[in-house]
């Protein structure tokens, strides 16, 4: 699957366990579990699970010859950026799951269990598919991505039972797609997807989550670090030209980034459709300042970066 499609198929998953998680979040959470909320978080996982890999199959490796199972390395494309967006994909759909499971009343141990696991079949199951398509392979970079970012999702909800560090995502525009529309996106709706170069993923966290004491810095008020990479009309080296024409010398490097960020879901309100979206946007960085580093330009201030 290239990445494109495999992107939008995690992007899916993840906003359908996003909605349903806002719409089934609730402050008290049932003290045992209630067996036709586990039944419909079974059937519709299952129908999710089944329906996307089925979709998969048929929509894009059905157009490509089948191979021995094999590996692909591709740990050195894209700076890495790649890999960061299989952590952020993992990591939300291990937490969003988990959440679903503690509203079906699965303590919180077997809620994470569980949650984990679906998390780890969703995309693992991409990986399998891969290792059998003649134009791809199985990518051990990827699982160790995938992994990293469950880990993460998981170990936080068994130690504190919540996100205090929140994995997020934001973009801009780079300039760089008009050299390869094919590959980095022809329209805004392609490029936010498959343009590495305008990507920025955080991580957010709000220092008041770890006092156990009455703190006046604000819950919802978070320091926030960002990694992105900037130059690359390419996966491993850029091109001197496309389709015969030359296209100018792009330096590749990597920034990174300080900014303050904004934690919606620990903004409460008395309307729960308000709740609700706050909880649905968490997954994006609210653009604010930033302070960038990176090696060409060393240290950049931004007004407003997304």
């Amino acid at each position: 699957m290239n990445k494109f499609k495999r992107i939008k198929l995690s992007a899916f998953v993840i906003l359908l366990f996003a909605a349903v998680t806002s719409l089934c979040a609730q402050d008290t959470l049932p003290a045992k579990v209630r067996n036709k909320r586990l039944i419909y978080i079974g059937t519709g996982t299952g129908i999710t699970y089944t329906g996307g890999m089925i979709a998969a199959n048929y929509a894009w490796y059905a157009n490509y010859p089948r191979s021995q199972f094999h590996l692909f390395n591709d740990n050195n494309e894209w700076m890495q950026m790649d890999k960061v967006g299989h952590t952020l994909s993992s990591y939300y759909i291990t937490h969003y799951s988990t959440r679903i499971l503690r509203w079906a009343g699965l303590n919180n141990k077997k809620a994470v269990l569980w949650g984990s696991a679906t998390s780890v079949l969703f995309m693992t199951s991409i990986e399998v598919f891969d290792g059998l398509s003649a134009e791809w392979g199985f990518s051990t970079g990827d699982i160790v991505a995938n992994l990293s970012g469950t880990a993460i999702a998981a170990t936080q909800e068994l130690l504190w039972k919540e996100q205090r560090i929140n994995l997020k995502f934001s973009y801009h525009s780079s300039g760089l797609a008009q050299y390869r529309p094919n590959l980095l996106g022809k329209t805004w709706k392609e490029q936010w997807l498959k343009d590495y170069n305008g990507q920025t993923y955080w991580l957010s966290a709000s220092p008041a989550a770890f006092y156990n004491h009455d703190t006046k810095w604000p819950k919802w008020l978070c320091l926030s670090l960002g990694y992105g990479a900037n130059g690359m009309i390419g996966g491993r080296n850029n091109p001197s030209s496309v389709n015969g024409q030359p296209v100018p010398y792009f330096d590749r490097y990597r920034q990174y980034y300080f900014s303050l960020d904004i934690n919606l879901a620990a903004i409460k309100t008395r309307h729960k459709g308000l709740n609700t979206v706050f909880r649905l946007l968490n997954t994006l960085k609210v653009p604010l300042p930033a302070l960038e580093y990176n090696r060409v330009d060393q240290f950049k201030f931004h007004w407003l970066h997304f």
